[in-house]
């Protein structure tokens, strides 16, 4: 018997979580690391980047309603296109993804709540406050989180209003005309990141009963709700902090891998935007915290049963959270390198560069198979250019004397 058509109720559920998922530790980093290229050049690099990411979640949902599998997963479906290697490359991109993102969370959290709150403690107890906590959660299943999703995306966009309204008599329109496209680079990782939603992919594909038009559509909407809002935060970072290496300057912030709300509530000076910029930068970091973190623990439980032939729920919680927290320990300030690699290398990887080889494998027109390549040299192109910045064959850094000058630019 065939499953009847998804409920409006189901459809604005998934909306939802797909705003949750795109609302999470990108935001907090987009202003600064793709603030210094200038706002033009920013939301052009979204709306590419947005556009680019749109199209590989509609190919991964197509095969996900092709096969209607409850335990669908990347590392399978790219097995059968690419054998043993496309498993493996899958694999690995994932743990990339997933660990790199559960170290910007941990060390964005910390970086927020000493700067923002003053702490005299030392930063690593409220890391491994978090930790405990977040982990614990995440371990549980956050069963009854499920039901409050909605509630919380709700909440995180009022509340993402209300800091926007609070900065928005702040911003000062000259530092909206600088541009220098070339360090539109730098910003790509995260650019890629503010529009990750892939892994839940499957389960939208399921929840909306593999109807290709209504998840295409819910996709849209979703993502479309995303842009706008990381759009407008890009205009309130960069229209508020000024480009210097000053507490409060955009340089700054970027060479100390600082999250957006922390210049922005030194800058801004209320007292009521520190309290809505904390609220929002904790529910931002703790829910995409706990739902990696569970994406995290069942990749671990089918890796590991996949290797040792049985399941080991603690070897597979412990190899899903300890690498994380060692990173993160080990390297506190890491929380826009961490988001980098994660987007750089990962997320182009598994969700750009990989859907894009299916898309040409199963093109059934000359346009669709040209379209396949765009995004094939797309997104490698966006890989090659963070290999180049992360080994030092190209290097893209702030020049503070420049831009303190606009006739430069």
């Amino acid at each position: 018997m065939q499953p009847g058509p998804a409920s409006k109720l189901q459809v604005i559920s998934i909306g939802f979580l797909i705003v949750g998922n795109l609302i999470g530790a990108g935001i907090l980093a987009l202003p600064i690391n793709t603030g210094l290229a200038g706002f033009i050049p920013s939301l052009i690099g979204l709306f590419v980047t947005s556009a680019a990411m749109y199209y590989s979640a509609i190919i991964l949902s197509r095969e996900s309603v092709a096969y209607r599998d409850k335990t669908f997963n990347y590392p399978s479906l790219y097995r059968l296109y690419l054998g043993s290697a496309g498993k493996w490359i899958a694999i690995i991109a994932n743990l990339i993804i997933l660990y790199g993102l559960l170290t910007a969370y941990l060390t964005g959290i910390t970086t927020i709540v000493g700067n923002l709150l003053h702490l005299t403690i030392d930063p690593v107890w409220v890391m491994l406050g978090f930790f405990v906590i977040a982990t614990l959660i995440s371990m549980a299943g956050m069963v009854n989180l499920e039901k409050y999703i909605a509630l919380l995306v709700v909440l995180k966009c009022l509340v993402f209003v209300v800091i926007v309204m609070l900065a928005g008599g702040h911003i000062q329109s000259q530092h909206l005309m600088h541009h220098h496209w070339p360090f539109l680079i730098a910003g790509i990782p995260i650019l890629v990141t503010a529009f990750h939603f892939h892994n839940i992919i499957p389960a939208i594909c399921e929840t909306l009963r593999w109807d290709m038009r209504v998840i295409g559509k819910t996709m849209l909407i979703g993502m479309a709700l995303g842009f706008v809002m990381n759009a407008t935060w890009l205009m309130v970072g960069i229209g508020v902090l000024p480009l210097d290496d000053s507490s409060i300057g955009l340089v700054n912030a970027f060479l100390k891998n600082l999250p957006a709300t922390v210049p922005l509530a030194e800058a801004i000076d209320s007292r009521l935007f520190l309290v809505f910029a904390m609220f929002f930068a904790m529910v931002a970091i703790t829910t995409a915290y706990l739902a990696n973190g569970l994406g995290l623990i069942g990749f671990m439980d089918d890796l590991t049963t996949q290797q040792f032939g049985k399941s080991n729920p603690f070897l597979s919680r412990a190899l899903a959270f300890a690498p994380p927290l060692v990173i993160a320990l080990v390297y506190p300030d890491i929380f826009l390198k961490a988001i980098d690699f994660a987007g750089g290398f990962g997320i182009v990887t598994l969700f750009g560069i990989l859907p894009s080889v299916i898309a040409i494998r199963k093109a059934q027109s000359s346009s669709q198979k040209v379209l396949g390549y765009v995004m094939l040299l797309l997104f490698s192109g966006f890989f090659i250019l963070e290999t180049a910045q992360e080994f030092g064959m190209l290097r893209v850094s702030p020049n503070v004397e420049s831009w303190q000058h606009p006739s430069h630019s």
